[in-house]
């Protein structure tokens, strides 16, 4: 992206929060906090009102609007896509609400860009995979969205699969997220005084109440991490060969798949997981085309179940023959 393209796209995330970094708009484009500096500073001489405070970031200035911005086709490509993700990955209401403000989307497009996505809206689909409910989520998604921009408490009547028990919570939402084909809510239990997570298609009924708690829970990102740590997750990196990796697609999230990078005509892939033993015998489906990087009491737990394979198989055929 050349300094121009850059500086334009600042301008546009300036506009898209009341507050923005530094440091995010640097993760952003990859670029040094030194940089960030001057190009805002380009801004400001080409009589952008912005607000700049130490340790906090930069605002523009109330009253100041900016004409509408225009979106690349790539840009409109991706609405789209994500429109199809929207649709079948999240309930009734927030589907809806992404369709309202995708009309308002098209309605500021070229046309040309118009005729695009007409043309592509049938050649973009995202199925629904066999573990999949039906149900996403009771249309409870933007309620509890809404909750937590609030911080208000919400009363909650939850079937645990555990026990097979129903039970009424009052709970302060931190978070949500999907997994596995399911969303997801982190939030404090007041019954049980600690955090729990509810799956939302068991949630049977939600209200908001009047209360509002303190916001002084961690982020959805820190109780990963934090829940993580506690739980003991080992981190194992495998490489596989690239003629492999497409048939792992469906199965590496059920190991605790993080992430993956091409390196070469191999794919490092990134895990967390619960079971050594348990990575270590899926592993071995596909182990003569891949490697353990880490950790090596992986490599080491490998190496026996393959030694009793062998062993038991040469004693099967020892007995056969003789």
């Amino acid at each position: 992206m050349n300094r121009i393209d850059r500086i334009s796209a600042i301008l546009i995330q300036l506009q898209s929060r009341r507050v923005v970094k530094a440091a995010d708009i640097a993760e952003r484009f990859n670029i040094s906090l030194r940089t960030v500096y001057r190009d805002v500073k380009t801004l400001e001489e080409a009589g952008i009102p912005l607000i700049g405070e130490a340790g906090v970031g930069y605002s523009i200035m109330d009253g100041y609007r900016l004409p509408p911005v225009m979106f690349t086709k790539e840009e409109a490509t991706a609405f789209l896509t994500a429109e199809k993700f929207v649709e079948k990955l999240t309930d009734a209401s927030t589907s809806a609400n992404y369709k309202s403000a995708m009309y308002k989307v098209r309605a500021i497009l070229k046309t040309t860009e118009k005729d695009m996505l007409a043309g592509m809206d049938d050649r973009i689909a995202v199925l629904k995979s066999f573990h999949q409910p039906e149900n996403m989520g009771n249309d409870h998604i933007q309620t509890i969205l809404h909750s937590i921009a609030k911080k208000e408490v919400l009363s909650v009547y939850y079937f645990a699969q555990h026990s097979q028990e129903h039970t009424k919570r009052y709970v302060e939402p931190v978070g949500i997220f999907y997994l596995s084909g399911y969303w997801h809510l982190i939030a404090y239990c007041r019954l049980r005084k600690a955090y729990r997570d509810f799956r939302i298609d068991r949630i049977k009924s939600l209200a908001v109440t009047e209360e509002h708690y303190r916001d002084e829970h961690p982020s959805l990102k820190d109780y990963i991490a934090q829940t993580a740590n506690e739980k003991e997750l080992d981190a194992v990196v495998i490489r596989v060969d690239k003629s492999i990796h497409p048939h792992l697609e469906n199965q590496k999230y059920y190991s605790g798949f993080i992430s993956e990078k091409k390196i070469g005509d191999s794919v490092e892939m990134t895990f967390l997981t619960a079971s050594l033993e348990g990575f270590a015998r899926w592993y071995m489906m596909f182990g003569e085309q891949a490697e353990i990087i880490s950790p090596d009491s992986l490599k080491e737990r490998v190496r026996e179940i393959a030694d009793k394979l062998m062993q038991r198989n040469f004693i099967s055929a020892d007995i056969g023959l003789s």
